[in-house]
C-alpha cells in the first residue's frame, strides 16, 4: 500500500500493482511462452515508445524474432492526464517495410486501450497479421490484447519509470 497527497496535506491510501525487475523477467518468459504455445510466429515485434520498449526488446529476444520496430505514440502527459487521442510522433515507422508480414504489437498496459487499439489499426494496413501483447490490462481498456501477462485494475509501477529522470550532479 503507498499513499498519495490529496487537498489540504490529507493523505489517501492507494493501492498499486508494482512491477520488480525480477518480476519483469518472469512476466516476459511467462508471456513469451503465451505466445509461443499459441502458434503465433512474429516477423517482427513493434514496440510502441516508451512503455513498451523493455517488453518489446525481451519479448523479441524471447521469442527469437529478430527484426524489432518502434512506434513513438503520446496519449498520457501525466498521472491520469492524457491527450483527447493518441497521437504519433516522430520518428515514424518504415511500415513500407511490413507489408506481407506478421507482426507482434506490445505495450506495457492496455489502460484505456486507445493507443494498442490507434497502433493495431495501422499495422493492420500494413501487415498480413498484427497481434497485440501487453503485460497488464486494465478492465477499461477498449482493447482485449491477445496476450496479455496479468490483469488489473490498480494502478502500475513500472521499475523503468518508477523513479525521477537522472539530472547532472552539480
Amino acid at each position: 500500500m503507498t499513499t498519495t497527497e490529496a487537498a489540504a496535506g490529507q493523505t489517501v491510501p492507494r493501492t498499486r500493482e508494482v512491477l520488480t525487475y525480477p518480476d519483469f523477467g518472469r512476466a516476459v518468459r511467462e508471456l513469451a511462452q503465451t505466445v509461443a504455445d499459441s502458434g503465433y510466429v512474429p516477423d517482427v515485434v513493434v514496440a510502441i515508445a516508451r512503455g513498451g520498449l523493455p517488453l518489446g526488446g525481451a519479448l523479441a529476444y524471447a521469442l527469437g524474432t529478430k527484426a524489432v520496430g518502434t512506434l513513438n505514440v503520446e496519449f498520457y502527459t501525466g498521472i491520469d492526464q492524457r491527450l483527447a487521442d493518441p497521437v504519433v510522433l516522430p520518428p515514424l515507422l518504415d511500415t513500407d517495410a511490413m507489408h506481407g508480414l506478421r507482426a507482434l504489437v506490445v505495450d506495457d498496459v492496455a489502460d484505456t486501450g486507445e493507443t494498442l487499439a490507434l497502433v493495431r489499426r495501422l499495422m493492420s494496413e500494413h501487415c498480413d497479421e498484427v497481434r497485440t501483447a501487453v503485460l497488464y490490462t486494465k478492465p477499461t481498456s477498449v482493447v482485449a490484447p491477445d496476450y496479455t501477462w496479468r490483469a488489473t485494475d490498480r494502478w502500475i509501477t513500472f521499475p523503468w519509470s518508477d523513479e525521477e529522470p537522472v539530472r547532472p550532479r552539480t
